[in-house]
């Protein structure tokens, strides 16, 4: 049995210590915005923020995760910083398919949170999550108004 600090509530998951938080999260807690890519931590679909930091879920053990704080997409509209995202990510009209939508909104949700005003490198650098729509345009798009927006 593990508690784990999921968009602020404690939750208690019984599941074995190695564990991916992707599968804890979808399977255990239902929570299905956090999508599964690869399996391998390189298209990012599972993205997620753990105390701040944008991190693929699918390579995390549970165990591992401890007293952080996990942060999904079902949460980041509240954050005020997810929030400038998620509405730059609506009008810019970014998601095509939208299957690695979450991920995207996650990763520019961390990099802004670090990084306020990022520069061209500084995005192309931190958004590595694959989009086979090829949406980074409209994303890179989006990032620009998300900060102007704040």
């Amino acid at each position: 049995m593990f508690e784990i600090m999921v968009n602020g509530t404690a939750r208690r998951v019984d599941v074995e210590a190695d564990t991916p938080l992707l599968w804890v999260l979808r399977d255990t807690l239902g929570m299905t915005g956090t999508k599964y890519g690869c399996g391998v931590a390189q298209c990012g679909a599972c993205t997620v923020l753990i105390d701040g930091q944008a991190t693929r879920s699918c390579q995390v053990s549970v165990e591992s995760v401890g007293t952080a704080q996990v942060t999904t997409i079902e949460a980041i509209g509240a954050d005020p910083v997810g929030g400038r995202v998620v509405a730059a990510w609506v009008k810019n009209e970014v998601p095509q398919c939208g299957y690695c939508q979450s991920g995207q909104v996650m990763a520019a949700t961390a990099l802004l949170k670090a990084t306020p005003s990022p520069s061209a490198e500084d995005i192309a650098s931190a958004m590595t999550n694959l989009c086979r729509c090829g949406t980074y345009n409209a994303i890179a798009a989006a990032l620009v108004d998300a900060q102007s927006a704040g």
